[in-house]
């Protein structure tokens, strides 16, 4: 889906900016037609607020993202894997254990082929030496998307290379959100 579009950046935006967007519409169509006309051109705002609110009601909160982040932490490679694999699935991914250097998985959605790298879940703050490797192995795989995972953060000059060489950055609260879609499916998955 587009970024710039006026669906898009409703259904990122808190639920009730679409009803306020709806109530406003309804408001001007009405000054020039019938009340019937104004709510026919509102009710798409209101679909809207309703697809936002749903999901702004499954987003797992900032305390369950810390939650799962601590956890994530702590977790051995072993039971990692599975998960993270698991939370790339449920993302529509087709999942391949790749284990080769810097590349962990092999990832397969509409016909477009992504790497992987996640070994260093752990580090608190990834430099951009593992970034190269990624980068280096793309062309080995053929891939057309690099994907780092981390738990922690990224220096400047990481974020500056996978900037430059559009890898894909997964961490914090974007890793807290995907692997709680596996929380949610398991309840079970994280120890504690």
């Amino acid at each position: 889906m587009a970024k710039e579009t006026l669906f898009s950046i409703l259904s990122r935006a808190p639920w009730w900016v679409s009803v306020a967007a709806a109530a406003a519409m309804f408001a001007v169509v009405r000054l020039f037609l019938p009340d019937i006309a104004a709510l026919f051109a509102a009710l798409p705002f209101l679909a809207i607020a309703g697809y936002a609110g749903w999901r702004q009601l499954r987003a797992p909160g900032v305390t369950s993202v810390t939650e799962i982040l601590g956890k994530l932490r702590v977790m051995p490679w072993e039971n990692f894997s599975p998960v993270i694999s698991e939370a790339f699935r449920r993302d529509g991914y087709s999942v391949t254990e790749i284990a080769n250097g810097a590349v962990d998985f092999e990832l397969r959605k509409n016909g477009r082929v992504s790497i992987v790298s996640c070994k260093r879940w752990k580090v608190a703050q990834t430099g951009v030496g593992p970034l190269r490797e990624l980068y280096e192995a793309k062309q080995a795989h053929d891939a057309q998307e690099c994907i780092y995972v981390a738990a922690g953060d990224f220096t400047a000059n990481a974020r500056g290379f996978a900037t430059e060489k559009a890898i894909r950055l997964l961490n914090d609260t974007a890793l807290g959100v995907l692997v709680a879609r596996v929380e949610r499916g398991k309840r079970r998955w994280l120890p504690g």
